[in-house]
């Protein structure tokens, strides 16, 4: 079931475990898959630290396969940077960013050839030109491993084969360009590493065997056969929806007919002329096999000996509207006239079946017998036609194994293109990745976000971001609606971006390799498992605690909000405290509760960032997205209620109750009283 045994010493590597359930998959596929010659690839190993792990509820928080308030997929972080141009290589596009590769030198060459689609535009051109006419060939090769696959997917392979061929041309003529020596040590260096990678993708094309059988596919198959065989199809899927149309409307007038087709029974095309003769419709040339052409001359000449009976029976009743055909009651000779057809009818055999005011029809024994003939050589072509498809059909299993690698390969480059279009149309920069535990961020930006702005005509607000070194743990703080989220986001997004061998909206980006990214963003009741907005909350904010390393990336945003402003700040706390201390992990926490930052004063490397709201001397004001040190203990959230467009009259009361609470030493997030408040604003400011 294999495409090629393991040998003794890749067996050995497998523990007796892992061979028993890969034993157990291989019989239950048998099982299921009755009767169907199926080609797997061989078993490999896939260890966890070779690659990020992202969890679920960190796959919705950052959005990135669906947006998190629709579920939708525009908006999304697929959405925003996808610029492939085919099925299979979004499908890997979408593969790597849920899974982010660990690997240094993995994720260097896939940056390497990003850098050289991105330096070289012309090339990278031509080979999305030709990348879009190619055909998702992994999933018409898995169609012909479990017996499936027609004549349309044999010509899909063998068009994509024809362009591997020619995307292996464009990438030896690049190699031969850039094989120049360049001025400087240092450039040279440079471009070998970049040019390692062309010539490793080239060198992964196999393309002997593919050619071969992309050769014989297209001298066997007849397309314009096959496209007359697709228009006869489409015409008799046509009249059976005119048939559907019409009873539906005399017995169910103003049902609503599911996928119905726009051509009715009056349609030209929608049916086929009594009296006109068609041609038969082959899908293999006549030369696709020597008995297929041998077959077809035999055919010829049965045509001939019925021209010939035609014409004879013509001049014999002075009637050229005579015609022999096949019908449901066998072949018949079929005449349009109303003369006398006595010189017919003495012929030996010939039997009337039926007339009309204007036609006749008879049995003629010439004719039965010549047009069984006829029918049988037909039949023995079709056979023949199978059999040449049948061995098609298996020279497509021979090649399985090169045709995956090579359509692998198409994905890769189409996927690098797309990295490669993108950096040069949102002009990000090339990441920098190393061991350390460090994020170095100059410029950083959200990818959904800046997109969105920039259709409204604005202008994104890029951040900094230094988290792992001396600042370990960033405690942010600020209005609602100022970009503290946004801020958390854009970094995990980064390092999801970089990882996956992408360029990142940044103006320098050096990141120290991430093994898991977790996010604490949001939640929402479970009330199928009983959970409430709160249990979701701890639930999340539990995997956290209990499985970020040293070397992962966590981002919390208002954790404990789901409870009296006490117990949250409580729970906030012990998240600081646990993540300072045992997790020892880069974080960025965003939080409501200024007293969190009076409380961790004595962690070294935390250290305090907000944002801000700019106020007008009118009332007027504006957001201040742009990050800097210290606490900002004014949430605004009044202002945020205006501008969501809660009654005045429910916004004055709001403000006479926090004005209330303020002056009398009480505060709603727990910081104590407002001298002491403004004392400790003073103090960390």
């Amino acid at each position: 079931m294999l495409e090629a045994s393991l040998s003794a010493q890749d067996d050995s590597r497998f523990a007796p475990e892992e061979v028993t359930a890969g034993a157990l998959l291989l019989q239950y596929v048998k099982t299921q898959l009755q009767g169907t010659k199926v080609r797997l690839q061989p078993p490999t190993h896939i260890h966890d630290e070779d690659f990020m792990i992202v969890d679920k509820h960190t796959m919705r928080a950052l959005e990135i396969r669906a947006t998190l308030r629709d579920g939708t997929h525009q908006g999304s972080l697929v959405h925003a940077i996808r610029r492939t141009v085919t099925k299979s290589g979004a499908r890997l596009l979408s593969q790597r960013l849920a899974s982010p590769s660990t690997s240094i030198p993995i994720i260097t060459e896939r940056l390497n050839l990003v850098s050289e689609m991105r330096d070289s535009s012309p090339t990278r051109q031509e080979l999305v030109a030709l990348l879009r006419r190619t055909f998702d060939t992994l999933r018409l090769v898995q169609k012909f491993a479990f017996g499936r696959g027609d004549a349309d997917d044999l010509l899909g392979i063998a068009r994509t084969v024809e362009i591997m061929q020619q995307v292996a041309y464009h990438l030896q003529d690049y190699a031969a360009l850039k094989d120049e020596t360049s001025p400087g040590e240092a450039m040279a260096n440079s471009k070998a590493l970049k040019m390692n990678s062309v010539l490793e993708v080239l060198g992964r094309l196999s393309l002997d065997g593919p050619t071969k059988l992309a050769e014989r596919i297209i001298d066997a198959i007849d397309e314009d056969g096959l496209s007359q065989q697709h228009r006869i199809e489409e015409d008799e899927a046509a009249v059976a929806a005119g048939l559907v149309q019409k009873v539906v409307a005399e017995e169910a007038p103003g049902e609503k007919i599911p996928g119905q087709s726009k051509r009715t029974i009056g349609s030209p095309n929608a049916s086929r002329s009594d009296d006109a003769e068609f041609d038969d419709v082959w899908i293999m040339r006549r030369n696709a096999s020597p008995i297929l052409e041998r077959l077809h001359k035999d055919l010829d000449g049965l045509k001939i000996q019925k021209a010939g009976l035609i014409g004879r029976l013509r001049d014999q009743s002075g009637i050229p509207s005579l015609t022999l055909r096949w019908t449901s009651q066998g072949h018949i000779c079929h005449v349009k006239s109303k003369k006398d057809m006595s010189s017919l009818r003495a012929m030996d055999g010939v039997q009337g079946i039926g007339s009309t005011k204007s036609t006749q029809s008879f049995y003629l024994p010439e004719w039965t017998r010549l047009g069984g003939h006829i029918e049988q050589q037909k039949l023995r072509i079709r056979t023949e036609e199978q059999r040449v498809f049948s061995e098609l059909r298996s020279q497509v299993i021979t090649n399985l194994v090169k045709l995956r690698r090579n359509a692998a390969v198409l994905d890769e480059l189409d996927v690098a293109c797309s990295f490669a279009t993108l950096a040069e149309e949102q002009n990000w920069v090339r990441p920098i990745l190393n061991m350390s535990t460090q994020h170095k961020i100059v410029g950083g930006r959200h990818p959904m976000v800046e997109v969105g702005l920039s259709e409204q005509g604005r202008s994104f607000t890029s951040n900094d971001c230094f988290v792992g070194a001396d600042e370990r743990i960033l405690l942010i703080t600020g209005p609602n609606m100022a970009g503290k989220s946004t801020f958390l986001r854009q970094n995990a997004l980064i390092a999801i971006l970089a990882q996956t061998g992408s360029f990142v909206p940044a103006d320098y980006a050096e990141i120290g390799v991430v093994d898991k990214i977790f996010s604490r963003m949001g939640s929402a009741d479970n009330l199928y498992q009983d959970q409430s907005t709160f249990m979701v909350e701890m639930l999340e904010t539990a995997t956290i605690l209990q499985r970020a390393t040293p070397r992962s990336f966590v981002i919390m945003d208002e954790v404990g909000r789901g409870t009296t402003p006490e117990d949250g700040i409580a729970v906030g706390y012990a998240c600081l405290h646990h993540l300072y201390y045992t997790n020892r992990c880069r974080t960025l926490f965003a939080t409501h509760f200024h007293a969190l930052a009076d409380m961790t004063r004595g962690f070294d490397k935390l250290a305090c960032y907000c944002t801000d709201v700019a106020e007008g001397t009118d009332g007027s004001f504006s957001y201040v997205h742009r990050l800097s040190k210290g606490v900002n203990r004014k949430s605004h959230a009044l202002k945020v209620a205006r501008l969501a467009g809660l009654p005045e009259e429910a916004i004055t009361v709001a403000a006479q109750v926090f004005e209330e609470l303020t002056r009398n030493g009480s505060d709603p997030r727990g910081r104590g009283s407002t001298e002491e408040s403004k004392a400790a604003a003073a103090g960390s400011g």
